[in-house]
């Protein structure tokens, strides 16, 4: 089943009787190629990736849940490729050229929306590191502009410029960045998958990794057991339970990350705003409602929801930097949970057993590395070699020292 406009005219003129489910719901086989464990955004297009790029489709990605229901779906849906680190910065480039043929290469659409990246700096000091930033994206081959102050103004003139602590100086202007809907970016993988013949199986909680002289030979589940050449574990911020069940710790903390988002409004907000020194983000939705995030909840948790005092900490970094959206009504929030590596980057390599592989460490990068995520794993389960672009994502670093420390914090979870 292809979408197209003749075909969306002639189900509307018939009542919407012809279209078919998005993906089948199959029951798990005995036996599978390959496993994938975690039917969010990197699992489903880690699956789709192996089918297309590499022609391995008898594969199955099982999901605890429902397909989507994790992280992928409680994000704030920022798309970017505004890093600085080699390492990361050619992998979310990759990513980001991966968002921009997506609809047409799922034939499925996602909304993604180029609407501009603003991150806005508030001193001289931030002024130099966004002027670096810049520099390096532009060598990377993507795109960044400096706005002064005038032109900021221009851009965002609903912005308090001139509040006593943190005066907006400036910002750093990332065009090609923007937004996608998440659970579309879900179902796309997921249809596009089951189109090639993966199967999908929700409902379907792995309890257990099969391990035999150091070799992994299946999984088993709350829906029995399977057996597999290779398993894959893409479970975000349950990777480390997961990794546990094959005997493994993996340096990850588990934290919660709060968004929110308001009534919907008139258009409003046409880019997508970073503020600098607040950690605050924020959009404005196709349906008309302001989304925005700010920092973790700072202790480790399992827990899909968040706490009052961060809820606060939001809200008043949104009021410092637009003192207007304290008119806006907040109709809920969510949480997701974030898989926290010590450097704040991601990890896709083989683990300590043969045949395992780890896609994890997302930190805040998670949604928008969806496309290369899956297209890297997808390489590394395939082939059994890193991809270029994923080369430094490399499990050792962390015993090694060669950390991707993107924000310059420290190798220490919590500041990241």
């Amino acid at each position: 089943m292809r979408f197209s406009g003749m075909r969306v005219l002639a189900e509307g003129l018939r009542g919407n009787r012809g279209w078919r489910p998005h993906w089948r719901r199959p029951d798990p086989k005995p036996a599978y190629d390959m496993v994938i464990i975690g039917g969010g955004g990197h699992g489903l297009s880690t699956a789709y990736y192996l089918a297309k790029n590499h022609g391995v489709t008898d594969i199955a990605v099982l999901e605890k849940g429902y397909l989507g229901g994790g992280n992928v779906g409680r994000n704030t849906t920022i798309v970017r490729a505004n890093y600085i680190l080699p390492g990361n910065s050619e992998f979310y480039s990759h990513s980001l050229r991966l968002w921009e043929g997506l609809e047409d290469d799922l034939n499925f659409n996602v909304m993604h929306s180029q609407r501009g990246l603003i991150n806005l700096f508030h001193s001289d000091g931030q002024r130099d590191a966004f002027v670096r930033r810049g520099n390096a994206m532009l060598a990377q081959g993507d795109d960044a502009i400096l706005l002064g102050r005038d032109d900021l103004r221009e851009i965002l003139p609903y912005l308090d410029y001139d509040q006593g602590r943190f005066p907006i100086y400036g910002g750093l202007y990332h065009k090609r960045g923007g937004t996608a809907r998440h659970d579309a970016v879900a179902w796309g993988y997921a249809r596009g998958a089951d189109r090639q013949g993966v199967d999908l199986i929700e409902n379907c909680e792995v309890t257990g990794i099969r391990i035999e002289g150091g070799k992994v030979m299946g999984v088993s589940t709350t829906r029995g057991e399977i057996a597999a050449r290779k398993v894959g574990i893409v479970a975000a911020g349950r990777s480390g339970q997961v990794a546990a069940l094959a005997g493994l710790r993996l340096p990850i903390e588990s934290h919660v990350l709060q968004a929110f988002v308001t009534e919907g409004l008139k258009p409003a907000i046409d880019h997508v705003i970073s503020f600098g020194m607040g950690h605050f983000y924020i959009s404005q939705s196709d349906k008309g409602g302001l989304v925005f995030g700010g920092d973790l909840d700072f202790y480790a948790s399992y827990a899909a929801r968040g706490n009052l005092p961060m809820a606060e900490h939001v809200m008043e970094a949104g009021m410092t930097l637009m003192p207007m959206i304290g008119r806006a009504k907040v109709l809920r929030s969510w949480g997701g949970i974030m898989d926290m590596t010590p450097d704040g980057s991601p990890i896709i390599d083989h683990m300590p057993v043969e045949g395992l592989y780890l896609d994890a460490g997302w930190c805040y990068g998670g949604f928008k590395a969806v496309p290369a995520s899956g297209w890297c794993m997808a390489h590394l389960m395939a082939t059994d070699v890193p991809h270029p672009v994923a080369r430094r994502f490399r499990l050792d670093r962390f015993a090694t020292g060669h950390l991707l420390d993107e924000e310059g914090t420290g190798s220490q979870h919590n500041l990241h």
